[in-house]
Parts: structure tokens; C-alpha cells; sequence
């Protein structure tokens, strides 16, 4: 379906403000903003205009019941100038089942995808050329009803914004298995991208780092037995030539990068286990000399690998010396990413100035 995209360019942009070498993470937005807004009934007025602050009631029902949820994803720019969206079409998927479980209205893949090839045409030039850098979106819908009063409400309003960013994580991290809090339960929300996931779980990741770690390792919210995801990211644990990652019960976020991961992993030859890991078995591996590499994946991050995991009152030390799988795949997801490696996948959707329809 085509739509009609009203567009005004920013008269003043802040570009010649930004150090393209120093870009502190999700703190320096692009000039433009893409908005869409649901009536109840149909999605309307698809607009690209200059980044502002918005008006809201203070009865606004997502700041009051948690109708929230977004995606993020990257765009990055190949050597002949293009730029290239990263899993676009199944963001928009992920976006849709976020949508559903959070009883919002879906938003047309084919919009999904256009609103952002047109955002980041018009804001080309934000996309940083440096090594893991890229312009991450964030695409995001919110409940936009002016009512207290527990439902769902009937109008939405949709939203991307861009964001040039350098590396999510600089250095190798180090992780605290959390044996108290729980991030999400079966039944629950953990596998949306939903505002209050992450929201729930500001405290004991704050506690974790008053501790000296950089983020949680939540487990199950039944036993605290089996590993589920890291605050920010998938987890992948390598044991010899076999890769472990928990599997998807609904409790933890379907994650594109990890996907992407297996199926590389896959073609690399490498066994891949997707299914329930105990920290027991993490821990006795460590103390046999069999873990060789634990890494975190997401959209943010790409890989980071981990250093060091808090467990019972213990550390249990990786060594970066043997951390070559993890360097490979993300050397390979990048590679893909800038249009330098072979998108055998359909994961790259190019963005072709004469395709657009600015208007």
C-alpha cells in the first residue's frame, strides 16, 4: 500500500554539534521524528517533521496503566553511501506481537517499514561511519486516551526517533545472577517489548551495581534454577564446540541478535542448544575448564562479552583471551550490517533515494 507522507524539514540542524567520535548512548537524537496516530479505527496523519517535546494530558492512560511498548534497531551506511536497515521487516513483526499481547492496535508492517526508510533517508547524514557505530532507532507506541480508568484505550500515537550511537558496552562486563527479583513469570509480559519490563527492573539492577556489576542475569521466576536473559540482552554460553542460550518459554524477549547468532552459528557448524540452563551447570562447567566464552546479544550491544559472573556469593572468571567465537560474530554481523558481507538472509533492507516518496 503507498502512503502519503506529510514531511517538513528541520530549518536548523544541530549536526555540526555532534562529536561523531564521542556519542554518549541514547542522549543525542537525530533533527527529525516520524508520528502516526490511531483514531480508534484506522491509523492517520503520517507525519515527518523536526524533533519536539509533545503535549500530553496528564490523563494520558500510558503514563497510568503501562500501554507502552517499542523496538529498537539500527541503520547503518555502506561504503558506496547507502544506507542499510538491519532485520526491518521482522522488527515490524516483533513491534506487531508486542502490540497484541499489550492490547494495542496493530501497525501495517509495510507503514512500519516505510516511516523508517523515510526517517532515516531525510536524516542520512546522522549515520556514523565508525566502526561499531550506527543510528539506532527506536520506534515506540503509546496509549494516548485522556482517561483514568482501568482499559485498554482506543487512541495510539506511533513514533521513531533516531539516535547516532557509539558502542553500547566498551569494555567486557560483569554480571550478578539475581536470586531474589524476577524480571517476568510465565503467562506474563516478558516476551513484549513492553515499557514496564524494563521499568521493574531498574531496582535490582541498581542494587546489583552498588555491588560492582554492570547488569543482571535474571532466572526463572519458579526456582531461580534457570538462566533467562541479561537486562539489555540475550545470553549465549560456549562449552568446547557446543553453544548453549536459553530457550523461548515466553518469559524472555525474541531476540533479532540472538536469532541472527544461531543461524550464523548454524552455518559455522557449531552445535546449538536451545533450551532450559541451569546456573548449576554454568558454574560447574567454569570449575571443569569447559566455559569457554559467555556473551550477551542484542540490537544496542551487538555482542558484549562477559567477564566475570557473581553467583552465590562467588566470581566466576572468563578468560578474554578465549573470547574468538564471540569476536567473530560480531565482526560478522557487522560485516553484513555495512553491505561488506553477503546478505544471504534478506536481513538488509537498502534505502534507494529514487524508491522514496517524500513529499
Amino acid at each position: 500500500m503507498e502512503y502519503k507522507f506529510s514531511t517538513k524539514v528541520t530549518s536548523h540542524s544541530r549536526i555540526s554539534e555532534v562529536d561523531f567520535n564521542n556519542i554518549p548512548f541514547g542522549k543525542v537524537f537525530a533533527d527529525h521524528i516520524f508520528t502516526a496516530d490511531f483514531d480508534g479505527t484506522h491509523w492517520k496523519d503520517f507525519s515527518i517533521r523536526p524533533l519536539e517535546k509533545l503535549p500530553l494530558h496528564p490523563a494520558t492512560m500510558a503514563w497510568h496503566y503501562g500501554q507502552a511498548i517499542f523496538e529498537g534497531m539500527k541503520a547503518s551506511i555502506s561504503d558506496e553511501g547507502v544506507p542499510l536497515l538491519f532485520r526491518a521487516k521482522d522488527h515490524a513483526k516483533r513491534f506487531n506481537t508486542s502490540a497484541r499481547r499489550m492490547c494495542m492496535p496493530e501497525i501495517p508492517e509495510d507503514l512500519y517499514v516505510e516511516s523508517i526508510k523515510q526517517l532515516v533517508s531525510l536524516d542520512r547524514k546522522w549515520i556514523p561511519l565508525e566502526e561499531d557505530s550506527a543510528l539506532y532507532l527506536r520506534p515506540v507506541m503509546m496509549a494516548t486516551d485522556e482517561f483514568v480508568g482501568v482499559r485498554s484505550s482506543d487512541t495510539f500515537k506511533f513514533m521513531v526517533m533516531t539516535l547516532p550511537s557509539g558502542p553500547y558496552y566498551n569494555k567486557p562486563i560483569a554480571l550478578l545472577v539475581e536470586e531474589h527479583f524476577v524480571r517476568a513469570a510465565e503467562g506474563g509480559v516478558g516476551e513484549a517489548k513492553a515499557a514496564g519490563n524494563y521499568g521493574g527492573s531498574l531496582y535490582p539492577t541498581k542494587l546489583a551495581k552498588e555491588k560492582g556489576y554492570d547488569q543482571v542475569m535474571w532466572m526463572d521466576a519458579k526456582e531461580f534454577k534457570y538462566v533467562q536473559e541479561v537486562g539489555t540482552m540475550n545470553i549465549f554460553f560456549v562449552l568446547d564446540n557446543v553453544v548453549l542460550t536459553p530457550n523461548l518459554s515466553g518469559t524472555i524477549l525474541r531476540g533479532l541478535t540472538r536469532d541472527t547468532i544461531i543461524t550464523l552459528l548454524k552455518e559455522k557448524g557449531y552445535t546449538v542448544e536451545e533450551r532450559p540452563v541451569s546456573m548449576e551447570e554454568i558454574a560447574t562447567a567454569a570449575s571443569n575448564g569447559k566455559l569457554n566464552e559467555v556473551f550477551g546479544a542484542g540490537t544496542a550491544a551487538v555482542i558484549a562479552n562477559v567477564q566475570r559472573i557473581g553467583y552465590k556469593g562467588k566470581d566466576i572468571l572468563l578468560d578474554m583471551d578465549k573470547t574468538t567465537l564471540s569476536k567473530e560474530l560480531k565482526s560478522n554481523i557487522n560485516g553484513i550490517r555495512k553491505g561488506r558481507i553477503k546478505d544471504t538472509h534478506d536481513w538488509i533492507t537498502p534505502i534507494y533515494q529514487e524508491e522514496l516518496m517524500l513529499s
